[in-house]
């Protein structure tokens, strides 16, 4: 375990904001910073970082808390795994003791995955620097490949002896379980009971999470033999999603933000032979074909992408429809194409850094001006093969979401391509009428589906889809227990302060709500101590389903208001000019919603009333009833509320 000293270390130096910026583009917007929610798909951004306040708040997902909660939330880490990740991040020693095996197969499982695959990296990349068969075959071949100690170092990379079961022996005795191994995607298990290793006399690549931690490895044979698979992966896991993954990521992302660029390869070899050209910025899709997440991912650190090609004339035709998926998020797209037989390893190789740096910046090119040109020069001669060209173009043209970039690509397609401006931009406007007609049907089907769903005897009624009175008196106590952390020490009348009116008035109140009935007692437990704790205290200590509730105290009247003021001109009411009458206000409002609760439970009881009820009990109840009302009419005539008698 990591001791307290430690953890409030880390705490005292992580930086909101330095955090964030590792795994998101933030802006500055007065004395915050905002961004595209890492969390939700969106075009506006809702997500906003409070650097005095140390916290961020996502309005779209509702997520919020500290730079712990950030890194714990954004890449799945448990959160003695997020203090480590933030301690390695600001070089902070962690005293920290060694697990027993016991205590491994405790961990939940989640972690003990994580756990497993990180001794699976150190496992190999010892056997690849240790080893006799690691050093003759593994290391000889990253050396033959111009690899140095420190790129192997950097990647972490390593070997897989050819045996059946030389990690997993190891992994078992080291406490590891079979289950946590296999469900790593480390070892694999045969119906008919056979148990091996994944990964056996194979070159080792580990793939690893924005936060640097191996996730799954990819493994290459250095055996001629033609049977036997080129790579060997890792299969998804709890950890390891392929589709999310970009080769590399965890080392670019810093030098993709700070170059405003992203390069992207093919493979593992192209990735690490970019760094040791001087070109950090660089990530790869490890030969599969670009997903949504992936285009996302690189969307979060820079608009602009350099996708390299070889010179694979069908490779090359291919991946062009992957790359209308980047250009449908608004991302600029290059695109350099090396000399046929040449990728980025070998060419990068044969030029050296300085050539081939100067290579990549002289050769990229708009991605829809070399898409034009390569493909009108495969159609010169053919009509009808021109004419699919000329559509191919402006449906990627078409997919761009800025109007502006549209209307300069169809004018330069137009000048390219030698056909009338006016027949590209109604070819476009066909596409893109299409596209809306689809996206209104579709709309209006998602819409029936919902109304189908609602229940079985059809739409629901206005009354059931309202909110109830649980859900106010909720809101209520929300509200109630956002005063009294954010103003709790501010005076009230004479020597009172706001919590003192506050908490005698709750004295005869039972919350309903779990959490809010938690925090208010986690108020008077540090108020018997002499201390008054604020939102920001429980932001850095509490418990996570607390840390949030405060998050969304600190942030939902902060931040907001800021931004209305800033970018609608909208002045938000300074609570503090009315901080007694909003108190008191509060107060009766939430006796008024408990009474109205009272009040229709009081009246179910009447309702339920049988031959079998005594005249006594019924006579009781309606006394209590009319007792419930009095206190409803006398608590509305001092909101200024009328209600029926």
């Amino acid at each position: 375990m990591i001791d307290d000293k430690t953890i409030e270390e880390v705490k005292q130096r992580a930086d909101i904001v330095e955090v964030i910026s590792d795994f998101v583009q933030l802006k500055k917007a007065g004395s915050n910073y905002k961004a595209i929610s890492p969390f939700v798909d969106e075009k506006t951004p809702s997500f906003f970082v409070s650097p005095s306040k140390e916290i961020y708040k996502c309005f779209s997902s509702g997520k919020g808390g500290d730079a712990i909660s950030f890194v714990m939330e954004f890449d799945g880490l448990s959160y003695l795994e997020a203090i480590k990740y933030l301690a390695e991040k600001y070089g902070i020693d962690i005293q920290e003791q060694e697990q027993t095996p016991e205590q491994i197969l405790v961990q939940n499982e989640r972690e003990s995955i994580f756990i497993a695959l990180n001794f699976a990296k150190e496992f190999y990349h010892d056997l690849l620097q240790n080893n006799t068969e690691g050093q003759s075959i593994g290391l000889s071949y990253f050396k033959e490949r111009g690899y140095d100690l420190k790129t192997i170092e950097k990647f972490g990379l390593g070997y897989s002896l050819e045996e059946w079961d030389s990690f997993m022996s190891s992994a078992l005795k080291k406490g590891f379980s079979e289950d946590i191994l296999d469900k790593a995607g480390l070892i694999v298990k045969k119906e008919e009971g056979k148990v091996y290793d994944r990964f056996r006399g194979r070159v080792i690549f580990p793939i690893h999470n924005l936060t640097g931690k191996a996730i799954g490895f990819g493994a290459r044979t250095l055996r001629k033999d033609k049977k036997v698979p080129k790579y060997v992966n890792s299969p998804e896991s709890q950890v390891y999603h392929k589709s999310d993954v970009l080769y590399g990521m965890h080392l670019a992302k810093r030098f993709m933000r700070d170059q405003d660029n992203c390069f992207l390869v093919e493979g593992y070899t192209d990735v690490i032979s970019m760094h040791l050209s001087g070109i950090e910025n660089v990530v790869a899709s490890s030969g599969t074909s670009l997903t949504d997440n992936q285009i996302k991912l690189i969307h979060r650190y820079t608009k602009n992408i350099t996708v390299l090609f070889d010179g694979d004339a069908a490779g090359l035709k291919a991946s062009l429809r992957g790359i209308d998926m980047i250009l449908e998020t608004d991302m600029n797209v290059r695109v350099v194409v090396f000399p046929e037989g040449e990728d980025p390893d070998s060419y990068s190789k044969k030029l050296g850094s300085t050539d081939f740096s100067d290579f990549l910046k002289n050769n990229a090119v708009d991605f829809i001006r070399f898409k034009a040109e390569l493909l009108s020069n495969e159609a010169s001669n053919d009509p009808i093969k021109k004419a699919e060209t000329i559509k191919d173009i402006v449906h990627s043209i078409s997919i761009i979401p800025d109007s502006v970039k549209r209307s300069v690509y169809i004018k330069e397609t137009s000048d390219l391509l030698g056909i009338e401006e006016s027949v590209l931009l109604s070819e476009q406007n066909k596409i893109l009428i299409q596209k809306r007609k689809e996206k209104s049907k579709k709309a209006e089907r998602e819409t029936q589906d919902q109304l189908l769903q609602l229940n079985e005897s059809g739409v629901k009624t206005i009354e059931e889809s309202s909110i109830s009175g649980e859900e106010i008196i909720a809101l209520q106590e929300k509200e109630t227990i956002r005063i009294l952390y954010t103003y709790g020490a501010d005076e009230f009348e004479e020597d009172d302060h706001i919590y003192d009116f506050i908490l005698s008035e709750l004295e005869e109140i039972d919350f309903k709500t779990q959490v809010y009935k938690e925090m208010l007692q986690l108020f008077k437990d540090h108020l018997d101590k002499g201390n008054v704790i604020n939102a920001e205290y429980l932001v850095h200590n509490a418990p996570h389903h607390i840390k949030n509730e405060a998050v969304d105290m600190i942030s939902e009247k902060y931040l907001l208001s800021k931004e209305w003021e800033d970018k609608f001109e909208i002045i938000v009411p300074d609570e503090k000019a009315n901080l007694g009458k909003m108190v008191e206000g509060n107060i009766l409002r939430l006796k008024f919603r408990l009474v109205q609760q009272m009040i229709d439970e009081k009246m179910d009881d009447i309702k339920r009333s049988n031959e079998n009820t005594s005249h006594s009990e019924v006579e009781a109840s309606l006394k209590q009833f009319n007792v419930l009302k009095q206190a409803e009419i006398q608590i509305a005539k001092q909101l200024g509320i009328v209600i029926s008698k």
